[in-house]
């Protein structure tokens, strides 16, 4: 008898839709607007605003989100630290990573550091 596939994370069929809201709600509690939470999205996936305007609008999965990203920016691996008590940068799964490289630039984001820092530009 073949072995079960290992289960996925819930949060993959998580809507884009259902967690951007949040995102820009975690940033606006520390003074932050959407438009610098959908300039961290953009510089890492490579989607445009009218793109994550008709996503955040859809039922896509995060899953697909990430799949689908135009381009996912060079720069990614550049983000480090610790979200949710897991370091970033050795995360092995690829998506869990793509999905907590956000949530890091988001945290920093709402710590209010300054997006040339948060888009690792120097």
């Amino acid at each position: 008898m073949a072995a079960a596939a290992p289960k996925k994370p819930r949060v993959f069929s998580r809507s884009f839709a259902s967690v951007y809201p949040l995102y820009v709600q975690k940033a606006a509690k520390k003074g932050r607007t959407a438009d610098e939470v959908d300039r961290v999205i953009t510089w890492l996936t490579g989607y445009t605003r009218a793109q994550l305007r008709r996503l955040s609008a859809s039922t896509t999965d995060l899953e697909t989100f990430f799949a689908r990203a135009p381009k996912w920016n060079p720069n990614a691996h550049l983000i480090t630290g610790v979200v949710c008590g897991v370091r970033v940068e050795a995360i092995d799964d690829p998506l869990m990573q793509q999905l907590r490289f956000l949530d890091k630039l988001i945290d920093e984001l709402a710590k209010g550091w300054p997006l040339e820092r948060i888009l690792r530009q120097g």
